[in-house]
């Protein structure tokens, strides 16, 4: 079996899983691009925890972690399996790695994980593990905690990070998907794109103090954290791509990137 690449997908609103748009069409042509995983581990900015936690539920419900949004979204389901044997190797992982780590049986998936998971994968017949975020500690530790992971790409498991490159709700264009990106937003995807080809970890690592409008991007760190969770799990030296940019309601950054070879 192929190494597996890392990726990080900006997840954007609820509403990508009906929503016409360049990052609707990215994700639903993504899987012809990707290697057959055995499993895939998302880690979502919507999970947090105070220690890293690996869901081990064998049957996943659909969680709708939202409001006010319509009713079709909320019929929406993703029932792919989940893999509990998998899990615990990943909880064990981690902790031999010096991360004290927790499970978690009943947790369901996050619309973090299944709303592009419906898109990349509508048939659900991949099993899917989430691993949380602990936004406590910053993008090193996160980085650090990527590195752990990385063994399981040469196990046949995906590691597919969830977030957003920006994520201001305070300046969305609520009524325009299409909305072109405020210069703030481009200036912070550029840089970080640029950083990225330069393999420059320890500016993406510091990105708080060196990118441009890096506060207004993240008012919050949540939704960039799974981004250097997938970044550390790509090893040196393997190539790395910006897969996918657009924007959409002019402030959410829809970047996605690979961390590792892709076929072909």
């Amino acid at each position: 079996m192929p190494r597996m690449p890392s990726l990080f997908i900006s997840h954007g609103s609820p509403m990508l899983a009906f929503e016409d748009g360049p990052a609707r069409r990215f994700l639903l042509g993504l899987a012809p691009l990707l290697p057959e995983p055995r499993a895939i581990l998302v880690i979502s900015a919507h999970f947090e925890t105070g220690l890293p936690t690996v869901t081990t539920n064998p049957a996943p419900d659909t969680i709708h972690d939202f409001y006010g949004f319509p009713q079709a979204l909320y019929r929406l389901r993703y029932p792919a399996p989940g893999a509990p044997e998998l899990g615990q190797r990943i909880a064990d992982l981690l902790s031999s790695q010096g991360f004290e780590t927790a499970t978690d049986p009943d947790r369901g998936f996050d619309h973090g994980a299944w709303v592009p998971m419906i898109l990349i994968n509508p048939h659900a017949d991949i099993p899917v593990i989430q691993l949380s975020i602990t936004p406590q500690h910053d993008a090193a530790w996160h980085y650090r905690l990527g590195e752990a992971l990385r063994p399981l790409r040469d196990e046949g498991v995906m590691i597919l990070a969830t977030g957003s490159i920006t994520h201001n709700l305070r300046d969305l264009t609520r009524t325009s998907p299409d909305a072109p990106p405020a210069a703030w937003a481009s200036a912070f995807t550029e840089w970080i794109d640029e950083k990225v080809e330069a393999r420059a970890i320890d500016d993406l690592l510091h990105y708080r103090e060196r990118a441009p409008n890096a506060a207004h991007a993240h008012p919050t760190e949540d939704h960039i954290l799974p981004f250097f969770v997938a970044l550390g799990a790509g090893g040196e030296g393997e190539p790395t791509a910006r897969l996918h940019h657009s924007f959409t309601y002019g402030a959410l950054g829809m970047d996605a990137y690979a961390f590792g070879a892709l076929p072909g």
